[in-house]
């Protein structure tokens, strides 16, 4: 069997490890990219752009949690975030690992090849070929598209506008421009948000920080981790036990805690109280609590990457879209902490009066010298804007779109909530109302999962069910 793989990021560095050689007579990967396997995340940038989770959750290898961890264990560098007993390496440490991790799995192919150019169509004849910019022809019995997510969107329409940064990664290229006593805003309160910040502070920044945002709040700091011995919120409980709504999910995740001894009603009041807290006096009490010993938060977190996904699929649509518009901003900051390193540079910035974090942000508008931004609290302004909105799960990333045209073009189906119709099982692109065993996707591209954007732990569960489809 032939196979080419579309993308050289995560998603293909997880598919590659997890092929049986034995089931490949050659391998090709098609991707324009100077550094491959790194994708967009895990590129060389500032020692202060950080991974943000522990080594068990980022390894890539779907049944090898401490796969990762034995690579790292292997440096010279000790990268230990002390409160939270765990290293935590700067991002492009991990996109080494990454890049590692590919050249061993290739090397175990008797043929495998890396094209770098851009994919732009496949066709779908008795074999798929692949179209590449370079205008040349690639037949294959499997295409497995890994293209990555999208690119962040911008809602105030600022494209084009002086002192405006629309996609911050590198941020070693974009912050290089950004004087130190200029006044910054960043658009969002998540992660990327966060990476700007404390990149601002590693740079020696003396101006204004202000991060804009609808809510006003931060992700939740990550605690210790600790073994949790989950055994209701997990896939088999949830396929096997009937019909999954919101009201079981809401029980099982009561049984489970009550079984720690803890309560989900204290748990809610706990997180509702945090919503209501300004951002420094909340991040003063999550360093408080990186140690404690109560299971609740590790429990939802360590459910939300494992069961989350096919819990999410189960759901029917009511349900989903009283989690999407109730819950979206809760579950993505429990499901993905920030680690207690990064949240200490924050704490010591809002204690310094560097930083701000006003809720309510209703219109950022481009003017002579500068940016108004207009929040609940009244107007303030700045010289720099840095978008730190995450693309939108399921997105077509622009570089794909000529080549999703093209599926579509040919009877694959687009999911309403954005991506390509696939089946969950296998990855397995929808044509023509059928999974094509030819065409797989593992990633965001995938239409039809939760509202998170995919994690490695996501991203390395599909990767693992698309090397067992492709095989079959």
């Amino acid at each position: 069997m032939e196979l080419a793989i579309i993308g050289a990021g995560a998603a293909a560095v997880g598919l590659l490890d997890a092929l049986d050689p034995a089931a490949a007579t050659s391998v090709t990967v098609f991707d324009p990219a100077p550094e491959p396997w790194r994708g967009r995340p895990y590129q060389a940038d500032l020692d202060s752009v950080l991974v943000n989770a522990p080594p068990a959750i980022m390894s890539i290898r779907f049944d090898d949690r401490d796969h990762y961890a034995r690579w790292l264990d292997g440096g010279t560098v000790d990268y230990t975030d002390e409160r939270l007993g765990h290293p935590i390496p700067p991002r492009a440490v991990y996109g080494g690992y990454l890049a590692d991790t590919a050249e061993a799995a290739l090397a175990r192919f008797d043929r495998a090849e890396v094209i770098r150019t851009a994919v732009t169509a496949i066709s779908l004849d008795e074999r798929p070929t692949v179209h590449t910019a370079d205008a040349r022809l690639h037949t294959a019995d499997r295409v497995v598209l890994c293209v990555g997510g999208g690119t962040p969107l911008d809602h105030y329409g600022l494209a084009g506008a002086s002192g405006f940064v629309a996609d911050p990664y590198p941020l070693e290229r974009t912050l290089a421009d950004v004087p130190p006593g200029r006044d910054v805003a960043v658009i969002g309160g998540g992660l990327t948000a966060v990476d700007i910040a404390v990149s601002l502070a590693a740079r020696g920044h003396t101006g204004r920080i202000t991060l804009a945002s609808r809510s006003g709040t931060l992700p939740y700091v990550w605690q210790r981790p600790v073994e949790t011995g989950v055994r209701h919120l997990t896939p088999d409980r949830l396929r096997s036990d009937g019909p999954t709504t919101l009201e079981r999910l809401t029980a099982l995740i009561r049984t489970e805690l009550a079984e720690h001894g803890e309560s989900l009603d204290d748990l809610a009041a706990w997180i509702a109280a945090t919503a209501r807290r300004r951002p420094a006096e909340s991040l003063r009490e999550q360093l408080g609590l990186v140690d404690d010993s109560h299971l609740g938060r590790r429990i939802l977190q360590e459910a939300a990457h494992i069961a989350g996904p096919l819990a999410w699929r189960l759901l029917p649509a009511p349900d989903q879209e009283r989690l999407r518009a109730r819950h979206f901003r809760t579950i993505t900051s429990l499901a993905s902490p920030m680690v207690p390193r990064n949240a200490a540079v924050l704490l010591d910035l809002f204690d310094a009066g560097t930083l701000e974090s006003p809720a309510g942000i209703e219109k950022i508008e481009a003017g002579d010298g500068g940016f108004r931004i207009i929040h609940g609290g009244g107007v303030r302004t700045a010289d720099v804007v840095i978008n730190a909105v995450n693309p939108p799960p399921h997105a077509i990333p622009r570089a794909a779109e000529r080549l999703v045209s093209s599926l579509l073009g040919q009877g694959a189906a687009q999911h309403p909530d954005g991506g390509l119709v696939t089946d969950p099982g296998s990855g397995r692109i929808v044509v023509g109302g059928r999974p094509d065993p030819r065409l797989h996707v593992v990633g965001d591209l995938a239409g039809g999962g939760p509202f998170l954007v995919s994690g490695i732990p996501g991203v390395a569960a599909q990767a693992h069910r698309a090397a067992r489809s492709v095989r079959r």
